[in-house]
């Protein structure tokens, strides 16, 4: 893929964007909502990963945790591009935010 991170979630979001979800409501809320879907995901594969579900045993392995986390990651940035006009400048601010409060920066 060419071009950066952001250059792929706005073209994520243009895609969701012409498939014509706001039929089904707030696009901002499902798009946020979205993100739990993705993150029960990565909470099965977790589960999965380390055997813990009696029932299904060993279901997954780390590198589809990595992949939910992935999912997880993707649409929280495609959320975030959807309310914001400038999502990556938001991102930056916000992770600078937590570096000074942790006295990191």
């Amino acid at each position: 893929m060419d071009g950066t991170m952001w250059d792929g979630v706005q073209r994520l979001r243009g895609w969701l964007d012409a498939e014509g979800q706001a039929a089904a409501g707030d696009v901002r809320l499902l798009r946020v909502l979205k993100i739990g879907e993705e993150l029960g995901e990565a909470s099965e594969a977790v589960t999965g990963a380390l055997g813990a579900n009696p029932r299904k045993g060993a279901s997954h392995g780390w590198s589809d945790v990595e992949k939910e986390l992935s999912n997880v990651i993707v649409t929280a940035a495609v959320a975030l591009a959807t309310i914001s006009p400038d999502p990556e400048k938001a991102l930056d601010a916000r992770v600078r935010a937590l570096l000074e409060r942790l006295c990191l920066d």
